[in-house]
């Protein structure tokens, strides 16, 4: 059998796709990178926005339309949520799919694509550059604005044990390691542990690997997570992405994110900055979210251009059924969403183009990514860069000097 994966969203989607991937490989059978030469597909769904959910739609249909016998499995946050009262959004009525599972549930999808029991497994080797470490799954917060809590259920920790054994396999392969999951700085709160120690452990048991936090809330960044992004940046990187969705105290109390106010997380960061010469800091940011105000806006810049960000992600409020933003009075306008948008953007890249100049001459530790065209580096603080010795492979780490050039800064590496 010939099985198409296509992954929408998060990383960690994208951990759960490289399990499927590794599933199928391990039943004998093969992954292919066109949908025309697949007996069967594999769509991993993403909820978190409506933009997300209408591609997954558009992209099945698709490929019913190019591969008529075509059997597809849905799988995912969309698939989680999939409204059999909503024909309009029915998932399991799209042609060609037979299964509709929710999040990663990989007995299931083995037993959808008629796969034996012993070939669910994770994923040791994985296909992109970076490695992918789930440690959690599930989120016991309610954002007003969030479906993945709806989807992906209570916060879930996975044994540190088997955190560590899987960590030593991928760094055979990889030399970075992405912490990921859907509320990582809640690591351990069900089994007694901590994501500082969980990261302790990690770089004791592999130290040949370099560590990185995904998403991670800027208050739950305590001293033992500190001191190891400030004392271990050979180990853990210097890179924080700390969402932040909006600059407004009053604006946060309608989202649901009751655990911060903007001077606790610019307390928070700014005492990390202090401790750090170099730091890649970044943040989500969501416009136009129900009853923002131009004032609540101008509030957002600001706190954007006091803190020391190095990159945004900003992204236009999408509404999402069953959630309680939904619900909430005074839309924003679209138009005045995609505006308020593009402004911080606009600011986004200056102060990206700003920081990037700051590390010209500097040392960086980099892994190449990438190949052919697409070659690159990424550095600790999570810069891309062009690195100056093609004869480094793709998966390379080395220390390298960083020098100006266009569109990316060049890395030089040195003995």
């Amino acid at each position: 059998m010939r099985v198409y994966l296509r992954t929408f969203g998060c990383r960690a989607n994208h951990y759960d796709s490289e399990a499927v991937r590794a599933m199928v490989a391990s039943a004998g059978h093969e992954l292919v990178s066109s949908v025309d030469d697949a007996d069967a597909a594999v769509f991993n769904s993403c909820a978190v926005t409506a933009d997300a959910e209408a591609e997954l739609r558009k992209v099945v249909r698709r490929a019913a339309r190019e591969r008529p016998a075509l059997r597809s499995v849905v799988m995912g946050c969309a698939a989680a949520l999939d409204d059999s009262r909503d024909p309009a959004r029915r998932i399991r009525d799209l042609p060609s799919v037979e299964a509709v599972i929710g999040g990663a549930d990989l007995p299931a999808i083995a037993s959808a694509l008629d796969l034996p029991p012993t070939a669910v497994q994770i994923a040791t080797r994985q296909t992109s550059t970076r490695a992918l470490l789930r440690i959690q799954d599930g989120c016991d917060e309610h954002c007003t604005f969030c479906a993945t809590t709806i989807a992906r259920g209570a916060n879930r920790s996975r044994p540190l044990e088997d955190l560590v054994a899987e960590a030593r396999a991928l760094a055979e392969w990889h030399s970075e390691i992405v912490i990921t999951g859907i509320h990582i700085g809640t690591y351990g709160a069900d089994s007694g542990s901590s994501l500082g120690e969980l990261l302790e452990t990690l770089v004791r048991a592999v130290p040949t690997a370099r560590f990185r936090l995904s998403s991670i809330e800027a208050t739950e960044i305590d001293a033992r997570l500190a001191d190891l992004l400030i004392s271990a940046p050979g180990h853990v990187v210097p890179h924080v992405h700390a969402p932040l969705q909006s600059g407004s105290d009053r604006l946060l109390r309608r989202m649901g994110r009751h655990w911060y106010t903007t001077a606790t997380y610019s307390n928070a960061i700014e005492r990390l900055a202090e401790r750090m010469s170099i730091l890649g800091l970044g943040a989500d940011v969501i416009t136009g979210f129900p009853g923002e105000t131009a004032q609540d806006h101008a509030e957002t810049v600001a706190l954007v251009e006091r803190l020391p960000f190095t990159y945004l992600h900003v992204f236009p409020y999408s509404p999402r059924p069953g959630t309680a933003a939904e619900r909430l009075p005074n839309p924003v306008p679209p138009a005045t969403a995609d505006s308020r948008a593009a402004e911080l953007r606009a600011v986004a890249h200056r102060k990206a183009m700003a920081y990037a100049a700051s590390r010209v001459g500097g040392l960086a530790d980099v892994v190449v990514v990438g190949s052919g065209e697409r070659r690159e580096g990424l550095t600790g603080d999570y810069l891309t860069v062009l690195p100056v010795d093609a004869t480094l492979p793709r998966g390379a780490r080395f220390t390298a000097r960083l020098a100006e050039a266009q569109p990316f800064l060049e890395a030089r590496s040195i003995a």
